[in-house]
């Protein structure tokens, strides 16, 4: 029996507003693999955790949140799984977690690049349904985005606004790919498979 072939670790990433959590699910649908959300991964916790979770940079579940991040990523590559991995990869903050997975799996890099005024709209839009109204203020379904550390509309655009303009793209030696998401994706998804699959 030859030896199994290496899985695929795709990271999804791009400062806040950029769709990277949307692009993420959408890729993984049509390799197809799992993906797997760093956000995501933290929402569950927030619900184990219960009400009175209140949400800060650096708070406790955040800390815990990173290395299970990736040690479910690792799990699924040493099980010979590729996987979408998706998160607001900063170089700095992430190179030391993504370079030991680089021996695992072979690495592709999608970057989301977006207009700012369309990165800030959908923030707003996303604290808008999070409480529970529409941009008329009528009532809108809430999402389920408690682990955000995001108290008030104002501390969330204030983050954004230094999160958007200080990201620091992942720079590991891996090919890479930028995707306009400000109305869809430049380029497609039938694109972005092939690149993935190259």
């Amino acid at each position: 029996m030859g030896e199994a072939p290496r899985p695929t670790l795709v990271l999804v990433t791009g400062p806040p507003g950029s769709g990277k959590t949307t692009l993420a699910h959408a890729l993984a649908a049509a390799i197809p693999c799992p993906a797997v959300s760093r956000d995501e991964i933290k929402e569950g916790m927030v619900h184990a955790h219960g009400r009175g979770f209140e949400p800060a940079p650096g708070d406790p579940l955040t800390q815990r949140t990173f290395p299970l991040f990736f040690d479910v990523l690792r799990v699924l590559l040493e099980g010979g799984v590729s996987v979408v991995a998706e998160a607001a990869f900063q170089d700095r903050l992430w190179r030391a977690g993504l370079e030991p997975l680089a021996a695992l799996a072979q690495l592709r890099i999608v970057h989301c690049d977006v207009d700012a005024a369309v990165a800030f709209e959908r923030v707003v839009g996303r604290s808008d349904a999070r409480l529970g109204v529409s941009r008329h203020g009528a009532p809108a379904p809430a999402v389920g985005r408690a682990a955000h550390a995001d108290a008030s509309l104002a501390q969330e655009l204030d983050e954004w606004r230094g999160g958007f303009a200080a990201f620091d793209r992942v720079s590991i030696e891996a090919p890479s790919i930028v995707v306009d998401t400000t109305d869809g994706y430049a380029p497609g998804l039938p694109e972005l498979v092939a690149f993935v699959d190259a």
